[in-house]
């Protein structure tokens, strides 16, 4: 786990970090607690690298189209 969490970082798993973290810092300036649980999930998935803007799993298997 500490291995998957420690490799594979690009833009597409930083960008979704760092807005997560500005906006954990807006809750805690702002003492709001619902703005708080959305920045820890959006922190949980970019630092475990799932969801769909990170592991790529939206992508479209270009290997089975047709000819």
């Amino acid at each position: 786990m500490i291995k998957a969490i420690l490799n594979g970082w690009s833009i597409m798993r930083g960008l979704p970090l760092a807005i997560a973290l500005m906006i954990l810092v807006q809750s805690i300036v702002q003492k709001d607690l619902t703005l708080g649980v959305v920045a820890g999930f959006l922190l949980l998935t970019a630092i475990t690298n799932i969801g769909c803007c990170c592991s790529n799993a939206c992508s479209v298997n270009l290997s089975n189209r047709k000819k």
